[in-house]
């Protein structure tokens, strides 16, 4: 089987699995998604969640954001660690967005990756969920799914994306992400996946090299 063979098989039974490929971060306006993605660097969706739920009631409009008090902002988001670094790159963010782009989310991956504390992750999942172009989000489910698939071979972020690109088909990439997150906290759990009962567990490579028994 080759990779983009084993590609097609994965995004088949995780599109059954999970006929929703949603966002785990909630949000209800572009720039919002935007914060909550800066806000879940090394933090759990979970936890994100909860924090901007008051954080979008304080700061109502991306223009709140841009006038914001940085130590208000601070004390909102320091449950989501490294507080003073995301707060200052938000307020810096929604500035930009007021002062350059009419307080809109731009909508090229060069443009994104301008913007404050932006990195690829975060710009893929703009561009997936928001543009919906295709995207390929590696984050730490995605690195880590693909490598026991047996679809990408590093834990580069970077490098992963590249050969992800080559193998998935565009129009499945952004909602195959979704998917790897699903499928990363409920099977393929870090430490302890539960290959038993995997449905991926004939076309997945570490899958297929443990002992028969425990397949």
């Amino acid at each position: 089987m080759t990779k983009k063979q084993r590609a097609l098989a994965v995004i088949d039974r995780l599109k059954k699995k999970y006929p929703d490929a949603i966002c785990s971060l909630t949000y209800r306006k572009d720039y919002e998604l935007l914060i909550a993605t800066r806000l879940s660097a090394q933090c759990t969706d979970a936890r994100v969640n909860v924090v901007t739920k008051d954080l979008f009631n304080v700061f109502p409009t991306v223009e709140s954001f841009a006038s914001a008090e940085l130590t208000q902002v601070e004390d909102i988001v320091k449950p989501c660690g490294l507080y003073k670094t995301k707060a200052k790159s938000i307020v810096e963010m929604c500035k930009i967005l007021v002062e350059k782009y009419d307080g809109k989310v731009p909508g090229s991956m060069e443009e994104l990756l301008s913007l404050p504390g932006v990195g690829r992750k975060t710009a893929n999942l703009i561009m997936g969920d928001v543009f919906h172009a295709p995207a390929i989000v590696c984050d730490t489910h995605c690195i880590r799914i693909t490598n026991l698939l047996g679809l990408t071979d590093t834990k580069d972020p970077a490098k992963c994306e590249e050969q992800l690109r080559k193998i998935l088909p565009p129009e499945e990439s952004s909602d195959l992400c979704h998917r790897f997150v699903l499928f990363g906290r409920e099977t393929c759990v870090a430490r302890r996946p539960d290959c038993l009962n995997c449905v991926l567990k004939d076309v997945c490579q570490h899958g297929a090299s443990l002992p028969t028994d425990n397949q």
